[in-house]
């Protein structure tokens, strides 16, 4: 089993575990952390892969300077994940599969405590769903070539923009839901999100439009 799909079923594991201390009201401290981990996990599978990618031949530092935008590296690691679509039959699916588990997951388990309003989990669902068949016919995020899509996307404000408002929504909300923390934040959070989230879609569908 390749070390990155391992990095990918731990954590999709993980954030079951999460949903279960939301709902049993554990302190939502500790679930904050274990967000913040499953989170962190979701960066480690990408390294993981381009390590093995490259035999061991792309260091952490430089894998980070890349996913900061630095030119000196982005293009080296983009050139070995468009080689890894072809090569790994499975993975780069894989990573996108546990993306949307961990996704699910926690819109799902914060729909069910009635903490969001349905139609929120419905929103994301349809998203997700027409834009994944979208993409799929032009291969990963990693091949997109439009401005547009680049910039709102796959660019490191894009990608680091969505994981920070993810990461405060749905820790914020685990306050709200056992603490009792004001629940307008949290519903600011989740437009902030859902509206981030459409963005994303749309620079997707965009991409996948183009010849």
């Amino acid at each position: 089993m390749r070390a990155a799909d391992a990095v990918t079923y731990f954590r999709v594991a993980l954030v079951i575990v999460v949903v279960y201390l939301v709902i049993a009201r554990v302190n939502p401290i500790l679930i904050t952390l274990l967000i913040a981990f499953v989170m962190v996990l979701d960066a480690a599978d990408g390294y993981a892969a381009v390590w093995e990618g490259s035999n061991g031949k792309v260091s952490l530092l430089q894998y980070i300077k890349a996913s900061a935008g630095d030119s000196r590296y982005a293009n080296k690691i983009k050139e070995i994940k468009l080689k890894l679509a072809k090569t790994a039959k499975y993975g780069p699916r894989i990573d996108v599969a546990g993306d949307r588990v961990v996704e699910y997951a926690l819109w799902i388990v914060y729909t069910y405590v009635a903490v969001i309003p349905l139609f929120v989990l419905l929103v994301i669902v349809i998203r997700h769903s027409f834009v994944d068949a979208f993409m799929a016919s032009k291969g990963t995020s990693s091949k997109m070539k439009t401005r547009f899509a680049k910039a709102v996307y796959s660019s490191a404000l894009g990608r680091g923009g969505i994981n920070v408002v993810k990461f405060a929504a749905f820790s914020y909300l685990a306050f709200v839901y056992i603490w009792g923390y004001p629940a307008v934040i949290g519903y600011a959070l989740v437009a902030v999100l859902v509206a981030y989230i459409l963005l994303r879609g749309a620079a997707e569908v965009y991409e996948a439009l183009q010849e």
